[in-house]
């Protein structure tokens, strides 16, 4: 008997590509004919350092990445990046400035504040982070602006980046890999791989070159970007086989067109499901139209439901971690890149049927 097809809506860690897993779980065996497995081999070894190297080189195609900028690959997901980001680049006397949109900006200022002046110019806390705010002021002296391009708890994305007097420094765990960008406005890109390009275990950061060692501090060795630019990432033992996901992820994605391609699909996938949610009078979405995620999709009951029956309803059709984030309830269906369509297509299916 065929088992049924299993479609992740989970927010992370969260869905990858079926090819990707059958090249992981290979790999653990026999790492590309070499007779071990990626899990045991040095990564000071030519096979290792070399799908390091491509995979850096994979991140500047896929992302336009220019020359002045650094790729590394750390630890500690993006809350590290919460601290490590100011602590490297932020002086005790200047002052950055933070947009409140969601759980994770909030508590990326929270850090900052360790570090030096942080001018909170906007924050949509009190809609219940329903949307993103566009009209705020900066700071004149700011060094830089500090945003969450991809909301995953509430929904909601900045789909145009604002101007800045300094420079853009952005979490993009969530979206990431999954529409084009500019990469030159901004200072620091990082994101948390466990969204939409890999496993948890590894954090990309994009950071250009002049501002690694900016704030001049004595920093612990694991926390400077200058060490790890220096090495190449490798200063300590890397979290090899995430990063080798994160590479057969980013192989899969170029083979699919790329980035272009994948934001169409994207779109697609969630105009799709947007589409059912103004549909049904069932359902209603909680997030302003013009803010809402391609990545991250709540939605609850328009007048009072069981939650659990519908989660339940959904399960037994193959439709699994679709619950809402308990800060907020009701569900969420989290489409990123890997979602193939049919997964969406069955749960509009599903929100079709449901009576």
């Amino acid at each position: 008997m065929e088992k049924q097809k299993i479609y992740n809506f989970s927010a992370g860690p969260a869905v990858l590509a079926v090819d990707v897993l059958k090249q992981a779980a290979e790999a653990t065996v026999n790492y590309n004919g070499h007779g071990m497995s990626i899990l045991e081999m040095s990564h000071r070894s030519v096979p290792i350092v070399d799908m390091v190297t491509e995979t850096r080189q994979l991140i500047r195609q896929l992302l336009n990445v220019p020359e002045n900028y650094k790729i590394l690959f750390l630890q500690g997901g993006a809350s590290l990046q919460f601290s490590m980001i100011p602590m490297n680049i932020l002086k005790d006397d200047e002052t950055a400035d933070y947009t409140d949109t969601g759980a994770w900006s909030a508590k990326a200022i929270k850090e900052a504040h360790r570090y030096g002046n942080v001018n909170v110019v906007c924050s949509s806390k009190e809609a219940v982070y329903n949307h993103i705010p566009k009209q705020f002021e900066q700071s004149k002296n700011q060094l830089y602006l500090h945003l969450t391009s991809n909301n995953t708890i509430y929904g909601t994305q900045w789909h145009e980046f604002p101007d800045t007097k300094g420079f853009l420094v952005a979490d993009m765990s969530s979206d990431i890999f999954s529409r084009p960008i500019d990469v030159s406005p901004f200072g620091v890109i990082y994101a948390g791989a466990q969204k939409n390009m890999g496993p948890a275990g590894v954090t990309m950061v994009i950071v250009r070159e002049d501002l690694i060692g900016r704030s001049e501090r004595n920093l612990p060795s694991m926390l400077d970007f200058a060490m790890h630019a220096d090495k190449d990432s490798m200063f300590n033992t890397p979290p090899i086989f995430a990063i080798y996901v994160v590479n057969r992820t980013l192989h899969w994605l170029n083979e699919l067109g790329g980035v272009d391609a994948m934001y169409e699909q994207n779109k697609s996938k969630a105009k799709l499901l947007y589409e059912e949610i103004e549909r049904n009078t069932l359902f209603t979405s909680p997030i302003a139209e013009e803010d809402r995620s391609l990545m991250n999709v709540p939605f609850v009951f328009a007048d009072g439901g069981d939650e659990a029956h519908f989660l339940n309803y959904c399960a037994e059709r193959g439709m699994v971690t679709l619950k809402g984030h308990r800060s907020v309830g009701g569900f969420r269906a989290s489409i990123y890149n890997a979602m193939p369509k049919e997964g969406v297509e069955a749960l509009v299916n599903a929100m079709q049927q449901y009576l």
